[in-house]
Formats: C-alpha cells, sequence, structure tokens
C-alpha cells in the first residue's frame, strides 16, 4: 500500500504550497492532536505555535466539542438558514451578540474568513442602497493587509503577489492606503495627524465621499506581521467615517475570540466598528464557520427599504453542526476563564520573545499583543545589515526557514509579506509552561538561522 505522503502527493492539492514542497520526501502529515502539540504520522511531537492557522483557540482533543457536533448531528444533521431558523445557529447567535462590543448584536453566518468579508462587502452595499446612496460602492483598505482568496474579499487584500495574477478578475473599487507599520505617537501628536490616518480621510475625498461604501481594517493587522495600531488611531477612523457617512468594518476574522485578550479585538483597540467579520477562533478550528456582526438599526434599515432583504445567503450558512460546535467553544472560552488566562501569560510571551531577541542579533523587531505576534528577522541588528535579496529568497521560498522551524519541533509560520518573519500565535490554553517549552524551542529555530547567517557569508 503507497504511504500517506505517496498519495498526498498524487490526489490532494494543497494550499499556499509550492510544488517542490508538496512533492519532498519530507513532507509532514499531521495524524493527531492533544492540547497544544500535534504528531504526525511518523511518530514526530510538535508544539503548534501557530494554533492549527491561528484558530485552535482551545488546543486538540477537546471531547465536550466533538460530543456537542455528535449531538447535533444525532438531532439534525442539516437545515438551512433560508427563510428558516434551527435551534444552534438561533443559540450561537445570541452568545455572540452577548458578547459582542457596543450595539452590534445581529449575527449573519458563513463558512470562512474570506466568506466572512464577501458578506461586508454585500452588506455595505446593501446599506447603502437603502438609503438612496446608489453611487456608494468603493472600499478603503489596508496595504499588506490580508482579507481573504475569494474575489472580492482579494480585491480588498493589499498584498500584492496574491492579488496581481488575478486582477482582471478583480473589481476595481478598492483604494489602498498605507497601514500602521512603524509608527508611534510622538510627544503632543495627534492621532488624527498619523500618515495612516490621514491617507485614509485623504483617500475617501479623491475617490469622492459620496461614492464611497466602507472602510475596513483589522484591529491589529496579520499582514506585515502583528501591527498594533497606535493609540487613538481607531477613534480617528470611527471619526472620519462619521464626517463622510461611510461604514467602519473591523476584520476580525483572526483578531476576535480571544487572540488578543478580549472577545473581539474592537475591545483591546478602543475600536467602535459598524460590522464586525469574524472566523477561525469561533469554533477553534473544529468545524468551518464565519460570519458578519451588524448594526440592529442597520439590519432594520435594509429590511424597511424597498429592497427588504440583505441580498446574500449560502446553502451551509449557520450549518447546525457548526453552529452548535461555536455554541459549545464560546461557552467553554467563557466558563474556563481562557480570555482571562492569556492576559495573565501575555506578559511572559511578550517578555520571552523579547529577550530572544535580546539574544540573537538575527532579530530585527517583536510585534504584538495577547497571544498574537510576529519576529522580524534580519542579517545584524548590531551593524543594522538587512537581509540580501538573495538571503531573503533563500530563506523564504527555499525552505530554509521552514526546514530550521521543523527541526526544532515548533510549529510558527515563516511570513514573507513585507520582511522575512516568524509569526506566533499559540493556542489560547497555552499555559506558563507550554509558553516556556516555546521560547526554548524558538530559541533553537533562532540559533539556526544565526548559524546560517555565518555560514552565508
Amino acid at each position: 500500500m503507497r504511504s500517506d505522503r505517496e498519495r498526498a502527493r498524487q490526489h490532494l492539492v494543497p494550499h499556499f504550497t509550492r510544488g517542490e514542497a508538496w512533492k519532498a520526501d519530507d513532507l509532514v502529515v499531521i495524524d493527531r492532536g492533544e492540547g497544544c502539540y500535534v504528531w504526525d504520522t511518523d511518530g514526530n511531537e510538535y508544539l503548534d505555535a501557530l494554533a492549527g492557522l491561528i484558530c485552535i483557540n482551545l488546543g486538540y482533543g477537546r471531547s465536550d466539542l466533538t460530543a456537542a457536533a455528535t449531538k447535533q448531528m444525532d438531532k439534525l444533521a442539516f437545515y438551512s438558514n433560508w427563510g428558516f431558523a434551527h435551534p444552534s445557529s438561533i443559540e450561537a447567535a445570541s452568545m455572540i451578540a452577548a458578547v459582542a462590543p457596543g450595539d452590534l448584536d445581529r449575527v449573519f453566518f458563513v463558512n470562512s474568513g474570506s466568506e466572512a468579508v464577501e458578506s461586508a462587502l454585500k452588506f455595505a452595499r446593501c446599506y447603502h442602497l437603502a438609503n438612496g446612496d446608489n453611487q456608494r460602492h468603493k472600499v478603503i483598505a489596508r496595504d499588506l493587509a490580508y482579507h481573504g482568496t475569494t474575489l472580492g474579499a482579494l480585491a480588498l487584500t493589499g498584498l500584492p503577489n496574491l492579488r496581481d495574477p488575478f486582477r482582471p478578475m478583480l473589481t476595481d473599487c478598492v483604494r489602498h492606503v498605507p497601514n500602521t507599520f512603524g509608527e508611534h505617537l510622538e510627544p503632543g501628536q495627534a492621532a488624527r495627524d498619523l500618515p495612516s490616518v490621514t491617507a485614509v480621510e485623504e483617500a475617501i475625498v479623491a475617490e469622492g465621499p459620496e461614492t464611497v461604501a466602507m472602510v475596513i481594517a483589522e484591529p491589529v493587522q496579520n499582514g506585515r506581521g502583528a501591527l498594533v495600531p497606535p493609540e487613538g488611531y481607531w477613534q480617528e477612523l470611527r471619526r472620519i467615517c462619521d464626517a463622510y457617512g461611510v461604514l467602519l468594518c473591523a476584520d476580525e476574522v483572526i483578531n476576535s475570540f480571544g487572540r488578543v485578550g478580549h472577545w473581539f479585538g474592537s475591545e483591546r483597540v478602543g475600536a467602535d466598528p459598524d460590522l464586525i467579520t469574524f472566523a477561525k477562533g469561533v469554533t477553534s478550528g473544529y468545524a468551518p464557520l464565519g460570519g458578519l456582526i451588524a448594526r440592529d438599526s442597520h439590519v432594520e434599515l435594509i429590511w424597511d427599504s424597498p429592497m427588504s432583504l440583505f441580498l446574500h445567503g449560502s446553502t451551509f450558512g449557520g450549518h447546525p453542526l457548526s453552529t452548535a460546535v461555536a455554541l459549545a467553544n464560546i461557552t467553554a472560552l467563557r466558563d474556563e476563564n481562557v480570555l482571562a488566562g492569556v492576559l495573565r501569560h501575555e506578559g511572559q510571551l511578550d517578555g520571552g520573545l523579547r529577550d530572544l531577541m535580546a539574544a540573537h542579533p538575527c532579530v530585527k523587531d517583536v510585534r504584538g499583543t495577547g497571544y498574537f505576534y510576529a519576529v522580524e528577522l534580519m542579517r545584524d541588528r548590531d551593524s543594522g545589515t538587512d537581509l540580501t535579496e538573495a538571503e531573503f529568497a533563500s530563506l523564504m521560498y527555499d525552505e530554509v526557514l521552514d526546514q530550521f522551524v521543523r527541526e526544532a519541533r515548533v510549529l510558527v509560520r515563516p511570513d514573507a509579506r513585507g520582511a522575512a518573519m516568524l509569526m506566533i500565535s499559540p493556542p489560547l490554553v497555552a499555559d506558563a509552561e507550554v509558553i516556556n517549552e516555546m521560547l526554548r524551542r524558538l530559541d533553537q529555530v533562532l540559533d539556526r538561522f544565526g548559524g546560517w547567517l555565518k555560514a552565508a557569508k
């Protein structure tokens, strides 16, 4: 019988994976998981410091979540939310509304983060049509931000390497503006004077305020490496959107359900959005689910308009199994005080990563908050020497950094979006012992990287 690796290479098409990596003899096949660890089919243990793909918030092996799925499948395996409701979607929506910030209390379920962003695009358009603002269709998004891979979400995504091959197929209604990378408030400086803030307002004015439907941003931006905005940034976005009648959407596919120590990242940064997108952590990755949360008044406006409905839907949106798992997941996050644990241990994670930076001249910067961090790499911090183009390409595209990560048995993400980085986002149940072990293995990765740099001279 052919091995799992052979059958994977023969029949399975991977996501965002280079062909040479997929065909390699050392292709990793993950077989099982427990807590913050996973094992491959060869029996090797890995500390999953990426939480699957920033979604396994409760860790692996949660029998309460699998029991909720089984119970729901036995009772009602499927029914749609097209003109109908079922108890698990009602209960999950109610619980999400209860923990959502402000007056965001209407939940529209889909199946993924990309679909959640597509839903925000369509909702913003329907909202403005209901208001009689038929010209409003443009969106302001940020450079290097990742908002998804479906064509609507991809148009918002500010990563040229992902977007440009499909540019002829994308809408031209998106204007990208600078993100908050490298920004901080000088003494006496107001947030409204930040270049990233003035760029948003200038873009709205340049496009024509009467044509702009929405501004979208992540509370803590993933692309370019866990960008925490300066204090006051999100309040300024709110001011600008109010001034020009534009909806403000917080893309929280990554940030929500505890990743930065709060139910939603909007709470951490003081945002007051009209819309929130979510996915990933809502079920801790145990079942596909995403969604959009909107203000009650915005939904009612659409329903009271001649359109009379939010013109969007999908077969599996609000699936009984997925919403039952979401309900069990959110209940566990609440009852086990998981978010408080993130806030309790985030200082250990932050301090440990900064200690690694001090010990390794190949670390340029550490950024992040909660359990969401980026470690940016360079050749030598003491001399201010960055990686050469050839070194960057070899490190990131020839799988060199991937190999160091696998050797250390710590699953973090080598990330080339704007710089050479390691993205770190452990399960939210990672305690002091797990964090220390993760830091020890990251130290090994950085040791190997430093040795590689010396050999490459």
